[in-house]
């Protein structure tokens, strides 16, 4: 180190020089432009050029120079590379003679950029010499064009690697999912960066393997390697899928630590992981201690507002932005569009004075999830320019509001524009194509998907799996899910509710075992599989084991018990699922409401109507629920005040509305009411009767009596009839006892369709009722021969949660004994009050007395006596049947609601029941 001497120096020479150097270093002294200045200054230029794409400009400034050097030639050649003219390059690249191994690996990257993978190849083979970016840049190459295990094989060939080499090939498993051999790979690094660490975590995420992501952030904290921004943000993501606030709690003393939980981006992505977990207050404490705030964190806080429905928390958020920007507009035009108030969101898009393609996005789904899909196409067209998102926003709003067609129309029209279909706008498609049930045009997508280059995607995938399912090829679903590399809870999910939708429920259930992880959709699926199998028992146990492994419910798994609930008649039960409901905070879901009124009716329990009344908002479903509730239990009056109150609040019927009010009529006797809502479905409403509606009028016109009235009907309406409106019929005929036009009616029924037992059944009843003993044995023997058998009457009642099963002369219940010492006890005991057998449901040429018998062990006679004796006095019995009640078990069930002071409810074949103080609410009218 060289030291100046003091002022006592004895150089007084280099004293006096360097004063003079001190005086003219101030001095402003003219620049002269040398050769290598000149040089300098193009190069820079010719780069700046390219990297702006401006490629004309940058060979310009090349050619005008009086004197190239390498790095003349190597960014000109790169310019043409990064901006798709690799042709171009090419014959830059044979023209320079000079080249090196940063000119060979320029034009070996454009090739491998632009998908020539081969050509790359031949540019790397024919270099006389190679360093560890050339060998980088051949294998980066071959690892975005999914060319994975070439890929390896030069990695493995490489005579020296640095770290940018193991981090490409992990790179490349990463992004196709394939995670056990990146992490295999990366566990051998010699050494790591940040960008190794960035990878690996990004690619459990992008897996939904979020503890596997937290696990390796976890061993990286262990290490010496410090976390960055970039870390933070994609390891807060696996947070938020692991829907855990502790981990949050955990992360901040590390940001904090490092200087980082100040930072805006890893606060921003701090704030998001509270509100997706849905900690809104935690979320909005955490927002109000930010030192600093960028747009995005209060969009965030204004979209997680809106989500909630806390849509005024959100405009006094949205009131406080410092300075409004689209991005904040934007926010806020989709929270008002999302509860419904599209023309507020409109007026804030009007506001912005050039709304950039994320705002014109934001109002076209604004529109579309508000069913207006004329305002959201006139927009469409408007728009300056579209993104891949426009598209698929507008491709997903025609399939919510059911043009399917259109849907994929507009995929058609944007694939034929020359743009590459997003993976949104890919799966809106394939839900297109399900819910039309066009395989033809789903395999077309799909072949388009494999082109493009999305068949990895776990979205297209899972929504390949949905389409086929749907479209009925269960096996190409299959095949689909089993060509998943990596397959995620998703992939599990749809091929469990596609098997599920096709009636195949063991296929459905073997691969729930097999599932390596379920969460909370996985046992919904197969818990609705269940109750839609009819085997409610078997879902209720599955929910049990649910809960029992700390999976906690979600509002479609409650709804699907219900359902299963309803089914069962299991009243009890359905009571305690409501109370769940209300802890887990589900009561306000509109959806959930209508699934409890179903349930409530469907256990033959008017408590329908208190959750009706309750509800803050009512829908059509929630109308039509009602209605149908009112139908199944004969409330036929009330459906009539129901409809009109549905009309007064301006809601418009449809037809299942009509249906019900019609159905509810039927069992009541309403005719003249019946008549008047049919005829106002085409005068009032516009709406043209189904079949389904002229079945109703047939039925309730033939129970009336009305018997040539309801042939007339069938004979003039403008649909075509079906097997079971002439059944309506026929059992009108049975009712009355019209033989000649019952024969009649049957054989237009066996003209219809393959001979069914009920409809023999219900011919021999008919004869049966009449006497005519030798035209019974023909229908017997044609039965017989035919290979048909008469349905076994069955009745079910639940007891201490265990359900019991009674077939009519049952002897192989634990207490049957007691159970028909108690009955005779009880036929006895009604017979001294006046009962009296009615031998006419007996369709058996026997004597008095055997009929007398024959009746006196119907299933639900024993149903009724084991629920006397099995449970506590005054307490209401329920049970189910399978078949019509008969007239003589309906009159005993009367006279067993006034002995045993009890509480009645059969819920038969075609409604219930409720016997109460001697008389059913049926008004014996069914």
């Amino acid at each position: 180190m060289i030291r100046w001497r003091t002022a006592s120096t004895p150089y007084p020479v280099i004293r006096r020089f360097l004063c003079t150097f001190r005086c003219i270093s101030t001095l402003s002294l003219p620049i002269q432009e040398t050769p290598q200045t000149h040089l300098f200054q193009c190069n820079t230029r010719i780069q700046e050029l390219g990297r702006l794409g401006r490629v004309e400009e940058a060979r310009r400034v090349f050619n005008e120079m009086i004197q190239r050097d390498v790095v003349s030639w190597n960014s000109m050649i790169n310019g043409y590379s990064q901006n798709g003219r690799v042709d171009e390059a090419r014959l830059l690249f044979d023209a320079f003679v000079g080249k090196n191994i940063r000119t060979w690996t320029i034009l070996l990257t454009g090739y491998a950029k632009e998908g020539r993978i081969e050509e790359a190849r031949e540019v790397f083979e024919s270099m006389t010499e190679r360093n560890v970016v050339s060998w980088n840049a051949m294998i980066s190459g071959y690892v975005q064009n999914g060319d994975l295990k070439n890929a390896r094989k030069l990695f493995d060939e490489m005579p020296e690697k640095n770290v940018a080499s193991w981090n490409s090939v992990v790179t490349g498993y990463c992004h196709c999912y394939r995670m056990s051999e990146a992490r295999e790979l990366f566990d051998q690094m010699p050494e790591r960066n940040s960008v190794s660490w960035m990878v690996m975590i990004s690619g459990y995420v992008h897996i939904s393997d979020y503890w596997e992501a937290w696990d390796v952030f976890v061993k990286m904290c262990r290490t010496v390697a410090r976390p960055d921004q970039s870390i933070f943000v994609v390891v807060l993501s696996a947070i938020t899928g692991l829907d855990d606030l502790e981990l949050i709690g955990s992360l901040r003393p590390i940001a904090i630590k490092t200087g980082y939980e100040g930072d805006v981006v890893v606060g921003s992505a701090i704030l998001n992981a509270y509100t997706r977990n849905g900690s809104l207050d935690l979320a909005m404490h955490f927002f109000e201690t930010m030192p600093e705030r960028n747009e995005y964190s209060w969009t965030t806080m204004i979209a997680a507002f809106a989500q909630c429905g806390r849509l005024d928390d959100a405009i006094q958020l949205y009131e406080r932005v410092p300075e409004q920007t689209v991005a904040t507009k934007t926010a806020m035009m989709t929270a008002y569009a999302q509860v419904g108030r599209i023309q507020k969101a409109r007026l804030i898009f009007d506001e912005i004075l050039n709304p950039n393609v994320v705002a014109w996005n934001a109002i076209i789904a604004g529109y579309t999830q508000n069913g207006m899909l004329k305002e959201a196409k006139d927009l469409f067209q408007k728009m300056p320019v579209k993104n891949s998102a426009s598209w698929a926003a507008m491709i997903a709003g025609f399939v919510q509001n059911e043009e399917s067609r259109e849907a994929l129309e507009l995929l058609i029209e944007l694939h034929r524009s020359g743009s590459v279909p997003s993976d949104s706008s890919f799966t809106s498609a394939l839900s297109a194509c399900a819910n039309i049930g066009d395989v033809e045009i789903g395999r077309v997508i799909h072949s388009l998907a494999i082109k493009t280059g999305c068949q990895f995607n776990s979205y297209v995938m899972n929504g390949l799996i949905s389409m086929y399912a749907k479209c009925g090829n269960v096996e190409d679903g299959s095949h689909v899910f089993r060509t998943i590399r990596v397959k995620d809870t998703v992939s599990w999910n749809s091929l469990i509710s596609g098997l599920s939708e096709n009636y195949m429920l063991d296929d459905a259930r073997v691969v729930f075992e097999k599932m390596p992880k379920r969460d909370v959709v996985s046992w919904t699926a197969i818990i609705s599989a269940y109750v839609q199998a009819g085997h409610g028992e078997v879902a209720l146990d599955l929910f049990l084991d649910m809960l029992a492994r700390g999976i906690k419910p979600n509002q479609l798994t409650v709804t699907s018990l219900l359902s299963a609930c309803g089914n069962l008649g299991a009243i009890k039960l359905g009571e305690q699922f409501h109370a769940l409901i209300f802890k887990l905070g589900f009561d306000t879901f509109l959806f959930v409401g209508n699934s409890l009124i179903t349930m409530y009716f469907k256990c033959g329990y008017e408590d329908g109507f208190c959750v009706f009344e309750e509800m803050p908002e009512h829908d059509l479903i929630t109308w039509n629920a009602v209605l149908v509730g009112c139908a199944q239990n004969g409330l036929g009056k009330e459906a009539i005040k129901i409809f009109e109150q549905m009309e007064v609040e301006g809601i418009l019927p449809d037809q299942m509305s009509f249906l019900g009010v019609l159905c509810a009529c039927s069992h009541a006797g309403l005719v003249d009411e019946g008549w008047a809502h049919f005829n106002s479905m085409t005068q009032k409403y516009g709406i043209m009767p189904l079949v389904y509606h002229y079945t109703c009028m047939v039925d309730l016109l033939g129970r009336a009596g009305y018997l040539s009235e309801a042939e007339a009907l069938i004979e003039n309406m403008p649909v075509k009839p079906d097997s079971v409106i002439w059944e309506a019929l026929l059992g009108a005929c049975r009712i009355h006892r019209n033989v000649e036009l019952g024969q009649r009616v049957a054989e237009r029924l066996f003209q219809m369709t393959k001979p069914k037992s009920a409809t023999y059944v219900l011919l021999s009843n008919l004869f049966a009722s009449q006497g005519m003993w030798d035209k019974v044995a023909e229908i017997r023997k044609l039965m017989k021969d035919q290979g048909l058998t008469k349905e076994p009457g069955i009745s079910w009642i639940q007891v201490k949660n265990k359900l019991h099963c009674f077939v009519t002369g049952d002897r192989t219940h634990d207490q049957i004994e007691e159970i028909y010492s108690a009955l005779k006890e009880y036929y006895g005991c009604f017979r001294a009050t006046g009962y009296m057998p009615d031998t006419n449901f007996v369709l058996h040429d026997v004597e008095e007395e055997q009929k007398q018998n024959e009746l006196l062990y119907h299933s639900e006679k024993l149903a009724v006596v084991f629920g006397i004796l099995s449970t506590p006095n005054g307490s209401p019995i329920q049970i189910i049947k399978n078949l019509r009640i008969c007239g003589d078990c309906h009159t005993f069930m009367k006279f067993m609601s006034k002995v045993t002071l009890r509480k009645i409810i059969i819920r038969d074949g075609n409604r219930f029941h409720h016997f109460r103080d001697g008389s059913c609410s049926c008004g014996d009218y069914w």
